[in-house]
């Protein structure tokens, strides 16, 4: 791997270009008071934002060791080999035009393929991209301006987007940022690799991501694990929710297992952190940068308002966030504390009686922190600055910061509006040692972040992946059957027929109740081709003249199903094998009660999967009926995971739907194999 330290560290730093793009980055680092020299580089101008301009490179008075390009896209390629012949430590390309516009410009990608030439081995970021931002050492290669300023420790953004960058820079939520990095279009340096860089600085405590595609998994799968190594939380903005892994959906599972499912299935297997919007991404950064990991997501929440205390146990329904019940030690520390006319409760309303009361304010808080809880929050909303006066809330500073060195716990002030705990606020918060966390919503989502960061295992194996096939056609249902059945998976017992007098002998062979198919179509109920339940040979032969299709499949009738999964396996460019499991038959899509992994799992990922369905209750055993036998589901699973493997450079689908499930057995009653030669 490069060594990027040069380029994000730099002593020196070079400028290209003479346009007002480059004229703002000498002005960036001039504010950002950079304390190693700038270099303007421009063959006709005597100076650039006040400093003298160098003609040539060759005039340097040594190689640069950051250099930001600004001149056009085939002009940056000849400076992009100067600067490698010349030693300089890395670059950011600013220009546009290469792969990313091939379709506008016909030469895109032949021109990106010349840059990384040109390049070899010095470090380059984007091109079509705006640089970096150091905030520890006030060091930056960025062309506009931003919001953050200089700190000791923080946390690393990286983002695919420059101006999601600015807009991030400009936050005043209280969180420090050390570095905002952006990738472009990632010719030479991808997302994995400048993460890496940005978590080797042993003052960055948080990665940061806004992520638009992840590409090269098994390069994501190494961050994750430098990442791990350090001991540094990952936390991360997906986006194209929206997107689809495949253009054309053949199964269930394909048009439900798109991008979105893979991504979040693959962020999950490697323990990052994902949530769905960047005021929420901001405050779990900042969550984990002052808190770390939380053992788990149970909370201690005061209040002076009742109010305030409903809304923070309502806003917490339906999460995993749990309010643990108050130890008698700590109602009768509280009792002494606050009186007899406050309820005693977890979301506490502590009231107002002892308002301004800086001591006695501590005391319950310490007494909230003491408890069971993983973390302990205080609602609080500052009044606005321009018109109301906010020194009666300085108690609570006061109060939280001798709590927290009482009991040397994490503390979070929490406004229920992200406005009403202003940057000032925020700075105030964190000098007396507590969090400032803007938004209970926001806080909340941060909150199971932190926790799921905090109870993730070791990393699991590698993505599966495989070479993507041409020609891809869909098996036969008995042709699939048949090789899942030699894969181990339980199938039932078929036959197939020509004419409707060969399916009554086939029936007779398997025996009385069957399952009467027509073949050559995906979707066999829509197309009417599917009868249950045939009991005699005159309803098969009745059956089998009036389905209009070539040839029939005869199958055992499977009874004491109990519930019925939809268990698929999808092909997903961008992150592996993207693995379904939910409820299944005709209203598997209506439903939309699924779960993605990625492949590979174990066993007891498969029954951690199934535990978080909704229909998890019949699974188990719903109003006196027995449940399912869960082990021989993770066996199915496991069964396709095997031809998956060993399928996996021809392989695009699976689908098992329904999968039947009774007390003893997990039966494929319609498979669907899509795969290529």
């Amino acid at each position: 791997m490069r060594d990027l330290s040069r380029l994000f560290q730099p002593k020196s730093i070079a400028v290209i270009g003479g346009g007002a793009w480059c004229t703002n980055v000498v002005e960036q680092c001039q504010k950002m008071s950079f304390s190693g020299p700038v270099w303007p580089v421009h063959p006709i101008k005597s100076e650039i934002a006040g400093l003298p301009a160098f003609a040539r490179l060759e005039d340097l008075p040594e190689p640069p060791d950051a250099v930001f390009i600004g001149v056009n896209r085939r002009i940056t390629v000849e400076t992009v080999r100067q600067l490698r012949e010349i030693g300089a430590g890395g670059a950011v390309c600013f220009a546009s035009g290469f792969s990313e516009a091939q379709a506008e410009t016909g030469d895109g990608a032949d021109l990106q393929v010349a840059l990384l030439e040109a390049a070899g081995e010095m470090p380059i970021l984007g091109p079509n991209c705006y640089g970096f931002i150091n905030y520890l050492d006030g060091a930056l290669l960025w062309p506009d301006q931003h919001g953050g300023a200089p700190v000791e420790s923080g946390v690393a953004v990286l983002t695919q987007s420059s101006n999601m960058a600015i807009n991030i820079s400009m936050q005043s939520r209280g969180l420090p940022l050390a570095y905002v990095a952006t990738a472009g279009n990632q010719a030479q340096t991808g997302l994995a690799e400048l993460g890496t860089a940005l978590l080797q600085d042993p003052r960055v405590t948080v990665l940061v991501l806004h992520i638009e595609g992840i590409g090269d998994v098994h390069a994501f799968e190494r961050l994750v694990r430098t990442a791990r190594g350090l001991g540094k939380p990952m936390v991360a903005l997906k986006a194209g929710k929206s997107a689809r892994a495949q253009a054309a959906a053949v199964s269930h599972t394909a048009s439900l297992a798109g991008s979105d499912a893979g991504a979040r299935a693959l962020l999950r297997r490697l323990g990052v952190a994902q949530v769905d919007s960047l005021p929420a991404l901001l405050e779990s950064a900042k969550l984990l940068h002052y808190a770390g990991p939380l053992p788990g997501a149970s909370l201690a929440s005061l209040s002076c308002s009742g109010g305030e205390a409903s809304l923070m146990a309502d806003s917490a329904e339906g999460l995993e966030v749990q309010f643990p019940e108050l130890t008698q030690a700590q109602r009768d520390h509280l009792r002494e504390t606050l009186g007899p006319m406050v309820a005693l409760a977890n979301p506490l309303d502590y009231h107002t009686f002892i308002w301004d009361d800086a001591e006695r304010m501590a005391q319950v808080f310490a007494i909230m922190q003491e408890g069971a809880a993983d973390l302990t929050c205080v609602i609080i909303d500052f009044p606005r600055t321009d018109r109301c006066d906010p020194a009666a809330w300085d108690c609570v500073f006061e109060a939280g910061a001798a709590a927290v060195a009482k009991t040397g716990k994490p503390l979070a002030l929490v406004s229920t509006l992200p406005e009403l705990l202003p940057e000032s606020m925020a700075g105030r918060a964190t000098a007396g040692g507590m969090i400032p966390m803007q938004g209970v919503d926001d806080f909340l989502t941060a909150m199971m972040a932190a926790a799921f960061t905090g109870g993730c295992g070791p990393l699991p194996a590698p993505v599966l992946q495989g070479d993507r096939p041409e020609g891809a056609r869909l098996l036969e249902e008995a042709e699939a059957k048949c090789a899942l059945a030699a894969a181990g998976l339980d199938v039932p017992r078929a036959m197939v027929a020509d004419t409707a007098e060969e399916a009554v002998a086939a029936a007779k062979d398997i025996g009385f109740p069957v399952v009467l198919k027509g073949t050559g179509v995906a979707h066999k109920t829509e197309a009417g081709l599917v009868a249950l339940d045939l009991k005699d040979a005159l309803e098969v032969e009745e059956t089998a003249k009036g389905m209009v299709c070539d040839r029939f499949l005869l199958e055992e009738m499977i009874g004491g199903g109990l519930a019925e999964l939809l268990l698929g396996v999808v092909r997903d460019p961008a992150h592996g094998f993207v693995l379904t499991l939910g409820a299944g038959g005709t209203l598997t899509e209506i439903l939309q009660d699924t779960v993605s992994l990625i492949l590979p799992v174990t066993e007891d990922e498969v029954f951690g999967a199934l535990d978080r369905l909704r229909i998890a209750p019949a699974l188990a055993g719903y109003r006196g009926k027995p449940g399912t036998d869960r082990t021989a589901i993770a066996r199915a699973v496991m069964a396709v995971q095997d031809y998956v493997t060993a399928e996996r450079d021809r392989l695009e689908e699976i689908e098992i739907n329904p999968l039947i499930c009774t007390p003893t057995r997990a039966v494929a009653a319609d498979a669907l194999i899509r795969k290529g030669d």
